[in-house]
């Protein structure tokens, strides 16, 4: 029977580099992300996350993703709100627990993709905007969902696509 490995094992010179690398190429796809509204916002940031948790767990891709969100919040000048924090690194979590060191499934991506399109990016993230716009939840979740109707199955497709390939598999197979 396997154990669940959370990850939190003391990084290799090379997965330290790569890791700031994957925190870097966060910070630069948020900044070219759709954003029609404050409320809505479509971003590619979760590919460097994936790839986080794939290759130095569900703790260090977490604690990675935290310093990322403050990072990129002083580097624009918005105001910080905890909770932005917070939903990235349970994000980062929920992927790492079901990808870090396991064979990439399908089921498996649909799982941690389904789970954070759900807890992090419905429920949460919509309870973050209420608190800090107040705007009524139940005002924004419909709208949400439909978001995260249209964008989670592209968001599948993108992960698979991406563990699938050859170069993904040996570069977090050299570190």
């Amino acid at each position: 029977m396997k154990t669940l490995d959370l990850g939190l094992n003391r990084l290799s010179t090379r997965k330290t580099a790569v890791l700031g690398v994957l925190m870097a190429l966060q910070l630069i796809l948020s900044r070219f992300s759709l954003s029609p509204t404050p409320m809505f916002r479509l971003s590619f940031t979760f590919v460097a996350t994936v790839l986080m948790a794939i290759w130095v767990g569900p703790l260090w891709a977490s604690a990675a993703s935290a310093l990322t969100d403050i990072i990129g919040t002083l580097m624009m000048g918005t105001p910080y709100f905890v909770g932005f924090t917070i939903s990235a690194m349970l994000g980062a979590f929920i992927y790492g627990v079901f990808l870090y060191e396991q064979k990439p499934s399908v089921w498996r991506i649909i799982a941690s993709q389904i789970l954070v399109a759900l807890i992090v990016n419905l429920v949460l993230n919509t309870l973050w905007l209420t608190l800090m716009y107040q705007t009524p939840f139940w005002a924004l979740l419909p709208a949400r969902g439909l978001k995260e109707l249209i964008s989670t199955p592209i968001q599948i497709i993108i992960v698979y696509i991406i563990l699938k390939n050859s170069t993904v598999r040996n570069l977090g197979n050299r570190l």
